[in-house]
């Protein structure tokens, strides 16, 4: 990886929905712009995958599709751990008021360190509305390193 290559990861509490979007739709960029730029994404919940029914949100998958990027291997989702905080140039967690709890209950030491954007779930307001909202920030972010 190039020296002035950021390493981005997104969290979210179950590594399904809103971190899948911003981690495909930020690498699927930084790639079509010849960025060196790579992200990653992971759950705060500890053993995340086994509360979502499959590997990766219908929404996220049908919003992926919808911008020409479609997915052919999908990985399921993953926890954060510990070393990840170090790894990652900048951690973002989808919504302040959702994770920053979480992150000062499992990693109290990071909890400064991480970005917190403001992203509701899916039972809060509605994927079309969330959806455009995350790829402003995300294209905000590409921007700006």
């Amino acid at each position: 990886m190039p020296v002035n290559a950021a390493r981005v990861l997104f969290l979210c509490t179950g590594n399904y929905y809103r971190s899948r979007f911003a981690e495909v739709l930020f690498n699927h960029l930084a790639a079509q712009q010849g960025l060196p730029h790579v992200a990653d994404s992971a759950g705060l919940v500890e053993r995340c995958w086994e509360r979502n029914p499959g590997p990766i949100s219908p929404h996220t998958f049908a919003a992926l599709a919808v911008r020409g990027i479609n997915l052919e291997l999908v990985r399921a989702p993953r926890d954060v751990n510990e070393s990840d905080f170090a790894l990652f140039s900048h951690v973002i967690a989808m919504k302040g008021t959702e994770h920053r709890p979480m992150v000062q209950a499992r990693f109290a030491s990071w909890v400064n360190h991480v970005e917190y954007w403001a992203f509701d779930d899916i039972e809060d307001q509605a994927p079309a509305v969330v959806v455009p909202q995350i790829e402003v920030r995300v294209r905000q972010l590409l921007a700006s390193l």
